[in-house]
């Protein structure tokens, strides 16, 4: 038992440790506040396990706590909080079966540290107020809809012709008119709510949809295989998708593969259907050319 408690003290010294370093490098006074309460509330637990562990904690790895650091300048400081607390639930569970091992003091101390875990934690996370967690159902709206719409062109054209040029162009022209299309749309939306800004959100739809018009557009421009192309374009719309997924299943709590399979599906649904359609009108006016392999 004094190595699972090793362990869980080891973890627990990392957390602090990652805390007081974010609090460190943060500018904003409420984050580094409550930065500096989580830090406090590991530093505790630890003590609480290395006493019944009967050693120090093992050091902790620079670059684990300067890859973390990094993390949160790309991610946002909720996304990393949340990624260091993704076991948060099975720790609990864990801490909870060494309830009747302990004597009355000790007990205490351990309720008290189930009730930081359950819930003083969660709540200091809920008050961290992020521009990149206010505006992510937007870029949400970009990203996923760009995926499908364009992935659906550019499937549309490999039916209808072998021209990679074309159909990048395609792609191109019908992704810069849908993503001005979408920043109107969300300018619209954030007029009917309070914590976003209409023109912020405008923008940050815009680029998001824009952004992966470019990434799959990108290949029908660098060969002359349309299946190739296709293929390449579809593996980045994957990709990007995964990507976009697991930041938001981490940010909102939810299920990440049951969301990453949905996605993907309705992403070869949205591409086999558009490609089908862009063969019967190929076949009907007679559009269609020999596909470049």
């Amino acid at each position: 038992m004094t190595e699972q408690a090793g362990r869980f003290m080891d973890d627990e010294h990392f957390d602090h440790l990652v805390y007081r370093r974010m609090a460190d490098v943060e500018h904003d006074p409420r984050r580094k506040e409550l930065l500096l309460q989580l830090s406090a509330a590991e530093e505790r637990h630890a003590v609480f396990w290395r006493d019944i562990a009967g050693r120090e904690p093992k050091p902790v790895s620079a670059f684990r706590i300067r890859s973390l650091i990094t993390l949160r300048r790309l991610a946002g400081l909720m996304f990393t909080l949340k990624f260091l607390e993704r076991h948060e639930h099975d720790v609990v569970e864990e801490y909870r079966l060494w309830l009747p091992a302990l004597g009355e003091q000790r007990r205490a101390k351990l309720q008290e540290i189930l009730k930081d875990e359950e819930e003083h934690e969660h709540a200091f996370m809920v008050q961290v107020d992020e521009a990149i967690v206010r505006y992510i159902g937007f870029v949400a709206l970009g990203l996923s809809d760009a995926i499908i719409e364009i992935s659906g062109v550019h499937a549309g054209f490999l039916g209808v012709m072998g021209s990679t040029v074309v159909a990048g162009v395609a792609g191109l022209v019908v992704g810069f008119a849908a993503c001005i299309s979408m920043g109107v749309a969300a300018y619209m939306k954030a007029k009917s709510e309070t914590r976003q800004a209409p023109l912020t959100s405008a923008f940050i739809t815009s680029g998001a949809y824009l952004l992966a018009v470019v990434l799959l557009a990108a290949p029908y421009f660098v060969t002359h295989s349309m299946l190739l192309a296709f293929s390449v374009s579809v593996f980045f719309a994957i990709v990007l998708s995964v990507m976009f997924t697991f930041y938001v299943a981490i940010v909102n709590d939810t299920n990440f593969h049951r969301e990453v399979v949905e996605n993907t599906l309705l992403l070869l649904g949205t591409a086999a259907a558009t490609y089908f359609f862009g063969e019967a009108l190929g076949s009907i006016f007679g559009l269609q050319s020999p596909m470049a392999m």
